[in-house]
């Protein structure tokens, strides 16, 4: 073959690869323009895209007992009380009430005085002895260590928004939602939800009032009316035409 011929020929086979490779390139270069991807789709719903993050931390209410006092002072329990009704706002039922005393301080004997008053307080106010825990800790040495009341709650975590604008929603053929969107929406409920737990799952049921309808099922079972009695002004008075 000649020369000249190996040349044009080597010059084509040359373009024939580089436009081969180049839908690789663009290829790559798109992929790389995605944003986020699970299992090889693309996360459009905002929601996905702009998670709240649920967790747990400690609640602490701590109260300083005096030596010599005379158990809880009257600010003391309204503040114990405004703490557990806020552990019964917020909690979700997966953790306990915890009270911990000072073992070691110099007022340790008045400080298990104020616990038992605090736990007797607490449950004079509905709460049941099983969602409440006593304990000790360490405060050798300290002259007035505080009694604690603590709990874990949950705590919401929106997402940080307005970061990313590379992206120009007017000219994405696939008409797909931009990258911020629902960010400032997710970010807003974080920060307003009542009791973060809630997005976790729905909360649990309390029991069933079942005192009305054991008395419908005698009835029942003893062949009489099951509807409730009524009144004369209860009944409904029709007067024929």
């Amino acid at each position: 073959m000649p020369l000249k011929m190996q040349s044009t020929t080597g010059s084509r086979l040359t373009r024939i690869a580089l436009v081969a490779l180049l839908p690789m390139t663009l290829t790559a270069c798109k992929h790389m323009d995605q944003g986020p991807q699970v299992a090889g789709w693309s996360l459009i719903e905002g929601t996905q895209r702009h998670p709240i993050m649920v967790s747990q931390e400690p609640a602490v209410l701590s109260v300083h007992v005096a030596r010599g006092s005379q158990g809880l002072t009257a600010r003391q329990r309204s503040e114990v009380l405004d703490f557990a009704n806020r552990y019964r706002a917020s909690d979700a039922g997966n953790s306990r009430l915890v009270i911990s005393a000072p073992s070691g301080s110099s007022n340790e004997i008045d400080a298990m005085a104020a616990v038992d008053e605090t736990r007797d307080l607490i449950i004079q106010s509905g709460f049941a002895e099983a969602v409440i825990a006593v304990e000790a800790y360490q405060a050798e040495g300290a002259r007035a260590a505080p009694m604690r009341v603590s709990y874990m709650r949950y705590v919401a975590e929106g997402p940080d928004c307005g970061h990313t604008w590379a992206h120009d929603p007017n000219y994405d053929n696939k008409n797909l939602p931009s990258r911020n969107f629902a960010c400032a929406t997710q970010h807003n409920l974080a920060a307003q939800v009542a009791n973060p737990a809630d997005l976790l799952g729905p909360r649990s049921e309390t029991p069933r009032d079942s005192s009305r309808r054991d008395v419908v099922y005698d009835n029942y079972v003893q062949g009489k009316a099951t509807a409730s009695a009524k009144v004369d002004d209860e009944k409904v008075k029709t007067t024929g035409n």
